[in-house]
């Protein structure tokens, strides 16, 4: 693949001072400003090593969620701001009432897990209750079921999915429906769903994990694709293009295929932001977490970035509790903009403040893991500090 070429880079740029100036662009920066209170005079925003701007946080004296430093016409759309991420996991997350019943602090759905691999899944799964939803499903297939049951007794277990060496040709259409028809069953109860983890890449199953995802589209419901779910969405871009409830948590590699796929060029660091935005845009107006030393988030409006330092231990299925931890705070950040009762114009996409709530509360639960339990910390160790992470930022009322 060629690398973006000097007339890309400076299109891109150029979009980007059109959309700094544009009152859309200065609008979505007020109503991000809304949603914090302000911060003490005395209390400068943090300072992080590369930082451009910050954004989420408040400069002294001043209320609201960014900073934008330079002033809105000459700042790019693609500049990267710094969240103040603690002030937004304060902001969503809800309180805990005893008016509340269950189910009203988030229902969570997992859409993986095969023979081969069942850890993921319960990663995902487990860390949405650590994190503090109520309910937490996973729909695997029948193989992977009876291991994930085993690992906790706190997960709703749906052994429905099938993988191609279970079904016979004639069959296919009849038990894709069938499968379709019984999540179909509990789509509607969920506020979020995680799909990739643990998923694999057998044909009929990723099949059938297709006609989920139009019908959790169809329901209106927050989708978090990450694993082989990113493998999906990458050869079959209409799952998500224009559906500004999906999310996408790629890593480094699974990036770059994104880039390859979408852009028709190689990742470019040297205009990482523009890409990045580019990227969401032409997938249309998706939520991409470009996953890595710091998190860079956009919705193809703005670039937000929680740089946080986390953990040098880079254990496998991080990126599972990460996937479970942002489908629970969108869901809290959706409930939070909605019972706002702003006009749907004026309303902030959810799924930014989920990605970097949830980035912020793994990065804080791997450094305690790790001042721990050093170079032996796994994934385990991580999940069992969500809940002292999230209690450290926000503590619950009793």
């Amino acid at each position: 693949m060629s690398r973006p070429t000097g007339a890309w880079r400076h299109q891109q740029q150029h979009r980007g001072r059109m959309w700094a100036a544009s009152p859309v662009f200065r609008r979505q920066l007020v109503l991000l400003r809304s949603l914090l209170p302000q911060s003490p005079p005395s209390s400068p925003p943090s300072s992080v090593a590369g930082r451009r701007f910050a954004t989420l946080s408040s400069p002294s004296g001043t209320s609201g969620s960014l900073r934008a430093a330079h002033g809105m016409a000459a700042a790019a759309a693609a500049a990267v701001y710094e969240a103040d991420a603690e002030a937004v996991v304060r902001r969503i997350t809800p309180p805990l009432d005893r008016a509340r019943h269950k189910g009203q602090a988030g229902k969570i759905a997992v859409i993986g897990g095969c023979r081969e691999y069942t850890g993921a899944p319960y990663f995902a799964a487990i860390s949405a209750l650590k994190v503090g939803a109520d309910l937490s499903h996973v729909f695997c297939t029948k193989d992977a079921a009876t291991v994930i049951k085993s690992y906790s007794p706190e997960l709703i277990v749906h052994p429905i999915l099938e993988e191609s060496y279970s079904v016979r040709d004639d069959e296919r259409a009849s038990v894709s429906s069938k499968i379709l028809t019984e999540v179909a069953k509990w789509m509607e109860r969920f506020d979020c769903i995680v799909v990739g983890p643990g998923l694999g890449r057998d044909s009929f199953l990723l099949d059938c994990v297709s006609n989920i995802m139009k019908h959790a589209r169809q329901a209106n419901i927050p989708t978090v694709v990450d694993g082989d779910g990113l493998f999906l969405i990458t050869n079959n871009l209409g799952l998500v293009e224009g559906n500004p409830l999906a999310i996408l948590t790629p890593n480094v590699y699974e990036y770059k295929r994104l880039v390859q796929k979408v852009l028709n060029c190689d990742v470019n660091e040297e205009t990482a932001s523009e890409q990045l935005t580019a990227l969401c845009q032409k997938i249309g107006g998706v939520t991409i977490m470009q996953k890595g030393k710091a998190d860079v988030i956009s919705d193809g409006k703005t670039v937000t970035q929680v740089s946080t330092f986390g953990s040098p231990r880079r254990c496998g299925g991080q990126g599972d509790i990460l996937s479970g931890s942002v489908a629970v705070f969108t869901s809290w950040a959706r409930h939070f903009i909605l019972s706002n009762e702003l006009p749907t114009e004026k309303r902030v996409n959810p799924t930014t403040l989920g990605c970097i709530a949830g980035s912020l509360l793994l990065r804080k639960a791997a450094s305690l893991a790790f001042e721990k339990n050093k170079r032996s910390t796994v994934t385990t160790d991580i999940i069992e500090f969500l809940g002292k992470s999230l209690e450290d930022i926000c503590p619950a009322e009793h």
